[in-house]
């Protein structure tokens, strides 16, 4: 039943308009970038040439060209998830959902994983063209995977918060900017609060801090680096607020 969610919620996606008008905005702004930054590395060539070690189309196009995906998400995200549960409790059918013969944690993670599907969909779009330089060009295919590995655990993450905020508002739109306020929060507190605390030699609250950045967790796979610890510290993230967002659906049936 997780993978029906799941399906449903993916076409529900497909069948929006917003959807459509926000991933045309998003291929328009990638693909300008992308196009941007592989003609200054071409007009880099003299200088690069120069180098002992020069940095290569990986590092110079594919990386900024993930970084600014990763900005992306960050805004429309909360557009995707807003209507994920807010819409259901809006329009009565929640109710319906919950009386059906299935547990909140098979609505919780369907409606999950149907986001992410479409959020693979939009990463894999993107990942193409730095691969449409293959053929003419080296690409450093390890870095190209650390990098492809981090965003989808940060749209992971984003999706995982989104959905609980979606789930405490029946208005998709104040879940949108809901969604958008809590990640930007998120993403300020890992700037500062886990650098400060590690000074202190708090390492307990440090490493919570941690695990409440997805960004900051990006940064090492977006410089293809393989981290483990920052890994670990997406996926509970997830783990996380998927638990949340259950208790706070299980305690709304309870409530009635």
């Amino acid at each position: 039943m997780i993978f029906t969610i799941a399906g449903k919620e993916l076409k529900s996606l497909f069948a929006s308009p917003l959807a459509w008008v926000v991933l045309t905005g998003m291929q328009i702004i990638n693909g300008y970038g992308f196009l941007k930054r592989l003609d200054d590395f071409l007009q880099m060539q003299p200088q690069l040439s120069q180098m002992s070690s020069p940095p290569g189309v990986t590092e110079l196009v594919a990386a900024p060209t993930f970084s600014t995906l990763a900005a992306i998400l960050l805004f429309v995200v909360p557009l995707f998830a807003m209507r994920l549960i807010a819409e259901e409790r809006r329009n009565q059918t929640m109710v319906l959902l919950m009386s059906a013969p299935l547990s909140i944690t098979e609505i919780v993670i369907g409606k999950f994983l149907g986001l992410v599907v479409f959020l693979l969909l939009v990463i894999g779009i993107t990942t193409l063209m730095p691969l449409s330089l293959a053929g003419s060009t080296h690409l450093d295919y390890g870095m190209l995977l650390s990098q492809v590995s981090g965003l989808v655990l940060l749209a992971a993450g984003f999706a995982a918060v989104s959905l609980y905020v979606s789930c405490l508002t029946a208005h998709p739109m104040v879940a949108a900017l809901g969604s958008f306020g809590t990640l930007l929060a998120m993403l300020l507190m890992g700037e500062t609060a886990g650098d400060s605390l590690r000074a202190r030699g708090w390492t307990v609250p440090a490493a919570l801090a941690q695990v409440l950045s997805p960004v900051k967790n990006f940064e090492p796979l977006g410089k293809g680096l393989v981290d483990s610890y920052t890994i670990a510290c997406s996926l509970l993230l997830i783990l996380v607020f998927l638990v949340l967002t259950v208790r706070q659906l299980d305690a709304t049936r309870l409530r009635g």
